[in-house]
């Protein structure tokens, strides 16, 4: 048995090694002192949003510098752990350096995730959008829960998010929504999640009481930087200003300060109604129109390439996950095969099992 343990202690030892062979530790501290200058820089908070972007690259760099340096603690730890337990025939010892152990793998494992997001775009943060599809009321309140869902999840992550804008529906929930993951990797974790979502359960809104299928989509694009290059002339747009309101046709907002951005070459409507002010509204407008644009050029590029090739496209944005709760529990993604009877933590946000497998299956389908 111990011959065991310390087989699988070098092997989570020689993963680790690999991992970082990958992640670069030496290039995160160089970096990670970069911006510490920067931060230290009173200048440097003339600019909120840039000084917020630093911050949070510094605190994501810290944070996973801090994660392999204690991982490296704990495969030391454990093994000391081990032949204690084992010369000591001493059971509580040996039952807790195996739940120790257990911790360590899940922790390599997840690590090791983040070494198949190599796309050029994955290391950014991430933009969402949510639209109600086919089902009517129970639609527009799924689209409401797949928010709520995501929401939670990056919450117990420690990732911040900001809501750009909500359309809400008449009777309940919402026709879409635009929301922020303000993460590094949060759009090469959460690009598989693009696509429709199917939800079967027992309706909210029908007096008979019957089972009900509705449908949301779920839009993942990645932040816009200013080497991008999505340069829009001003001819090409209309802006129209409105008053913002919330459920019900309440006002939020006793001015005009809702901004809604038509890109009148492709038709592509963009809105914001989160803050107060027009010019911060019509900017975050303008950041969600070059996602929606830079992810379009992308698109057209690669099925030029894919032309060129003579390959066909593979689609994967289309239906990918079944959430069924009447009348039995189950949530299944329809292409890693992942599938969980506990409905109730995955829509609190507990996804990441579906994520791993998904960054899995997008790698391994050169997606």
């Amino acid at each position: 048995m111990a011959i065991d343990h310390a087989s699988e202690l070098a092997e989570l030892s020689g993963k680790l090694a690999g991992i970082e062979a990958v992640l670069d530790p030496e290039g995160m501290r160089k970096e990670a002192g970069e911006l510490r200058e920067r931060a230290a820089d009173p200048a440097l908070w003339e600019d909120q949003e840039t000084a917020q972007s630093v911050t949070r690259r510094l605190s994501y760099l810290e944070a996973e510098l801090s994660r392999l340096e204690s991982l490296h603690r704990r495969i030391d730890d454990v093994s000391v752990m081990f032949e204690l337990a084992e010369s000591e025939h001493d059971e509580p010892t040996m039952q807790e350096a195996l739940a120790e152990l257990a911790a360590i793998r899940k922790q390599v494992d997840e690590l090791e995730i983040k070494t198949l997001m190599s796309g050029e775009y994955d290391a950014r943060e991430a933009l969402i959008s949510i639209t109600a599809q086919a089902g009517g009321a129970d639609a527009a309140d799924w689209a409401e829960g797949l928010q709520r869902m995501y929401l939670r999840w990056a919450e117990r992550h420690g990732y911040p998010t900001e809501i750009y804008d909500t359309s809400y529906a008449e009777e309940a929930g919402i026709k879409s929504t635009t929301f922020a993951v303000k993460a590094p990797y949060a759009y090469g974790t959460l690009r598989g999640e693009h696509g429709t979502h199917r939800m079967v359960r027992i309706s909210k809104y029908d007096n008979q009481g019957r089972r009900q299928t509705s449908f949301a989509g779920v839009d993942v694009l990645p932040v816009v930087q200013q080497t991008d290059n999505i340069d829009i002339p001003d001819d090409e747009l209309r802006i129209d200003v409105y008053r913002s309101s919330g459920p019900g046709g309440q006002g939020v907002n006793t001015t005009d300060s809702a901004v809604r951005i038509t890109h009148l070459p492709t038709g592509i409507v963009v809105s914001c109604q989160n803050e107060r002010s027009q010019i911060q509204n019509k900017a975050t407008a303008m950041t969600v129109l070059k996602a929606k644009l830079l992810e379009r050029k992308r698109e057209e590029e690669a099925a030029k390439l894919s032309e060129l090739r003579g390959e066909s496209r593979r689609s994967w944005g289309t239906q990918i996950r079944n959430y069924v709760l009447h009348p039995y529990q189950n949530i299944k993604d329809l292409r890693t095969g992942v599938e969980t009877g506990n409905t109730a933590a995955v829509l609190d946000g507990e996804i990441d099992e579906f994520i791993e497998a998904e960054i899995r299956w997008l790698r391994t389908h050169g997606l």
